[in-house]
């Protein structure tokens, strides 16, 4: 377990992450450009996980079209990342957190020491927690998600 609670409104917890491609990705990317949907996910290439990545995926242009970029977090190591992107053809990146750094800075607790639970995070573009998810269902989260950030201001 964790002891950081974070709210809406809040700075969200600055992270920088080896991406499946290899590339550092930084939540200052996209300060200023994009809101991030941020999410924890327990495993590569499981079922719950593999539902919500397709969902993602092929959900990726109505994120873009409302400015938003995906990014998923697991503490599963980049090959297995490499795999899963490979296999269900992702088409955004997964972020590496073997440490768990990530998923401490969030407060989204892990079982085992391995499994974070499935969390999401949206923060707007300008770098604040708009929502936070914690009780996420695979197979409706992209177009509940997609919902809110219409609401979120311009």
């Amino acid at each position: 377990m964790t002891d950081v609670t974070l709210s809406v409104g809040q700075d969200a917890p600055k992270f920088k992450a080896v991406s499946t491609d290899g590339s550092v990705i930084s939540l200052d990317d996209f300060k200023g450009k994009s809101n991030v949907v941020l999410y924890f996910y327990p495993e590569d290439m499981t079922s719950g996980c593999t539902v919500e990545a397709c969902n993602f995926r092929d959900d990726k242009s109505k994120f873009e079209a409302l400015n938003t970029v995906i990014l998923g977090v697991s503490m599963d190591p980049i090959e297995m990342h490499k795999e899963f992107t490979e296999k269900d053809h992702l088409n955004f990146p997964l972020l590496v957190d073997t440490t768990g750094t990530i998923c401490k800075a969030y407060g989204v607790p892990a079982s085992e020491g391995r499994y974070p639970k499935r969390w999401t995070f949206l923060i707007d573009k300008n770098g604040k927690i708009a929502k936070i998810y914690q009780q996420v269902h695979p197979k409706d989260h992209s177009v509940e998600l997609q919902k809110d950030i219409s609401a979120l201001p311009k």
